[in-house]
Formats: structure tokens, sequence, C-alpha cells
């Protein structure tokens, strides 16, 4: 399940409690970012990703952190672990290439 976070809950999980946390900065406007929900959703679900949670944050309502994290194109996944990005996917990625993308970051960062 990928859950959807105002500014106060990313702060906590990603800031504070240093969560190992992949966030979809994503826009409602973006098509793209509409086409890769279903396909994160899928991913999410899958046990060889446990201990990882999933997570958005609309760009739109939450422009500042967007910024401070350095968001120029959507869809963004960028996963973090204490505190610090570890890892980035930018663009639309079928299940299949995003899986191996994210199984690369996971494993070097569980």
């Amino acid at each position: 399940m990928v859950k959807a976070l105002n500014a106060e809950e990313f702060n906590k999980l990603v800031k504070e409690d240093g969560a190992f946390i992949l966030v979809d900065f994503w826009a409602s406007w973006c098509g793209p970012c509409k086409a890769l929900a279903p396909v994160l959703e899928e991913v999410s679900s899958d046990e060889q990703f446990e201990g990882l949670t999933f997570a958005k944050l609309s760009t739109e309502d939450h422009p500042e952190i967007s910024q401070e994290f350095g968001i120029r194109g959507i869809p963004n996944l960028k996963i973090f672990k204490g505190g610090k990005e570890v890892g980035e996917i930018v663009g639309f990625n079928p299940k299949p290439a995003l899986t191996e993308k994210l199984k690369e970051i996971y494993d070097k960062n569980k």
C-alpha cells in the first residue's frame, strides 16, 4: 500500500524517524504519475521489499518539500534511510524495470 503523506508525516518519517521509505513525488496533472500509481501499488506489496515503506507526496500541495529535495521532474521516486537520500528513480518505469531498479537500491540499503 502506498500512503499519502502530508508535510508533518513526511518530516516525521523521513527526517525524525529515519525510516526506510520510498516517497513518490507526484502531481494530479502529471500523466506519467497517474500511470505509475497502480504500478507502485503492485510493487509495494511485493515481499522482496519487506521493511520498505511506500508513500507519496503531492508536489502541488507541498512545493516547499519538493524544492528542498530538488524535484525538477515528476514522477520522482526518492528512497530515504536514516534521514538521508539513498536512491532516486525519475520518470515512469513499467513494473519489471521499476522492480529491478528498486531492488538494486533496496539491496544496498536494507
